[in-house]
């Protein structure tokens, strides 16, 4: 009896109670959906899913082995780091000496710094840490520590490095090289989750899939607002794809997306020292042996002449090519960026159609067959131009060039195809290359003739320059810094006069962000080379609005 007399009553209470309901109001009004709805909005989530590129899907997280080497702490932090301006600071490091011969450099650490795993820094790990990558310095193609003598610990906050000979960068190399925990480091572990000191912990990895950090609250520098971040790999359509449908909060785009719009997200064109030039062959067209014993064709009848190149550098029209390759999104280029203290573009105006057209005819090169297309003798102002076939930015660039150079008489031929065909045509055809960072060794590897035929990518046209070769050996030894900077800008004039390589665009990178998300404008860096890599050098300062 008392069980029905329960149900009874249960059930009359929910009839007063479901007739209350309809007795009342059915629809909230709009002013209290409006309320609703915005308080919904507004709620601050504390994570983020991004697309940005496939820097982590290219190689091994662990710096030993060359991982985030691009002058910013993400995971691991290193001694020095870059500024909004360029130049460095102390990272780990509190401060740092040179010594007047600048064979002897001496690091400060900053006390108190702990590693994710609990232990703290101290300068036996970055003893650890360079010996590491000394001893397995094939590993790391990124940071060239082979122009240190010795690494010591000199109680348990100072470090000092001995050069073989003054090598002036050396600091850049400290502002590239994370450093990892001497007793925790394990070389196959931190493949995929490496330990640092850094303001992010990789707490997931699913290789070609995604990476998850999440904030150190510990970060010795302030914990990050924002509490986790997934990294997801894709490609560039579908990223743009998900980015449409809500599920991404921050996606790299090329530059041809950069006029789409979608709800809810904004665009933003950030500043690189990222520069995308040409490789022009200086040699004319023969065989030659490499130092391993290996022939290869080299050279290009038409590019080896200087007057073709001189005609391309200013006959060109770099704000169209920019226009119709990248839709305008980027700078006209003739050397590398002002954003970098070594940096010394040429100032020059393109645009001269007649002018280059002279200095062809001069040189002897005529369009006797009324055909568009100059000759000289046998030879055809006509060279190819190779870009990756996966990377059609890089394509949209060669061919607008291509159109560019019509006018003048030249024709270019473009080819899509694998980075390893490329590598192998690379000394005998042009190639769309990007360069950018800060490290001016980057300038020995382009223009140093000895280089020619050492390895791949670097001084590709076969460039030969006497004087140029002297200042970049001056520039590498001189204990000055300042002095070395001025070498630098000067073996850069004297090259840019005998154009081994185009330089067309300095290209911003793209990024759709939502409307919601900070990205700390004031304290990103200028891009180096690497689409995607840089915009999360300063993630511990993003903001969810």
């Amino acid at each position: 009896m008392k069980k029905k007399l329960v149900c009874v009553l249960s059930c009359l209470a929910m009839m007063t109670t479901a007739l209350a309901a309809c007795g009342s109001q059915e629809t909230p009004k709009e002013e209290e959906k409006t309320q609703k709805q915005e308080e919904v909005s507004t709620e601050k989530k504390d994570e983020l899913v991004c697309y940005v590129g496939h820097v982590f899907w290219e190689e091994p997280l662990d710096p030993v082995k060359g991982a985030f080497s691009y002058g910013w702490s993400f995971i691991n932090n290193a001694l020095l780091k870059v500024q909004p301006d360029s130049t460095y600071t102390g990272d780990l490091a509190e401060s740092w000496e040179v010594s007047e011969d600048a064979l002897t450099y001496t690091f400060q650490l900053k006390e108190g710094i702990k590693f994710h795993d609990g232990s703290e820094l101290t300068a036996e790990d970055v003893v650890f840490t360079y010996e590491t990558v000394q001893q397995n310095q094939g590993d790391n193609e990124n940071v060239d520590l082979s122009h240190i003598a010795s690494v010591e610990q000199e109680g348990d906050y100072t470090v000092k490095f001995t050069l073989k000979e003054p090598y002036s960068p050396f600091l850049d190399e400290t502002a590239q090289l994370g450093i990892v925990p001497s007793d925790g480091y394990d070389s196959e572990a931190f493949n995929e989750l490496p330990v640092g000191t850094g303001a992010w912990k990789a707490v997931q990895y699913d290789p070609q899939q995604q990476l998850i950090v999440e904030a150190n609250e510990e970060y010795f520098d302030g914990a990050p607002e924002i509490k986790k971040v997934t990294f997801v790999n894709m490609d560039n359509e579908a990223a743009f794809s998900n980015a449409q449908s809500g599920q991404l909060d921050i996606v790299m785009v090329q530059p041809n997306y950069a006029t789409e719009t979608i709800d809810g997200m904004h665009i933003e064109e950030l500043e690189t020292m990222d520069v995308r030039n040409i490789s022009l062959p200086c040699l004319t067209e023969q065989t030659v042996t490499t130092p391993d014993g290996k022939e290869v064709e080299v050279g290009d009848n038409a590019t080896a002449d200087l007057a073709v190149r001189k005609a391309l550098n200013i006959g060109i029209n770099r704000k169209e090519i920019i226009e119709n390759a990248f839709n305008g999104v980027g700078k006209p280029a003739n050397g590398f960026t002002d954003n970098l203290e070594w940096g010394n573009a040429t100032e020059m105006e393109d645009g001269q159609v007649e002018e280059a057209i002279a200095l062809l005819e001069e040189a002897g090169w005529t369009d006797e067959d009324q055909d568009g297309v100059r000759e000289k003798g046998k030879d055809k102002c006509s060279f190819e131009i190779y870009t990756p076939s996966d990377e059609q930015d890089r394509y949209q660039l060669a061919v607008a060039l291509a159109e560019s150079a019509k006018p003048l008489g030249i024709e270019i031929v473009v080819k899509q195809t694998t980075w390893d065909e490329i590598t192998a045509s690379s000394y005998k055809a042009g190639v769309v290359w990007g360069f950018g960072q800060f490290n001016p060794v980057v300038l020995d590897q382009l223009f140093n003739s000895e280089k020619f035929l050492t390895a791949d990518y670097v001084n590709t046209p076969g460039y030969s320059n006497e004087k140029v070769d002297s200042l970049i050996q001056e520039a590498l030894v001189t204990p000055s810094h300042e002095t070395a900077v001025e070498k630098w800008k000067e073996l850069q004039s004297i090259a840019d006069q005998d154009v081994p390589y185009l330089y067309l665009v300095n290209i911003e990178h793209c990024y759709f962000v939502k409307d919601n998300v900070d990205i700390s404008l004031e304290t990103q860096i200028p891009h180096s080379h690497g689409h995607g890599r840089p915009i999360i050098c300063n993630m511990k300062d993003w903001k969810i609005k």
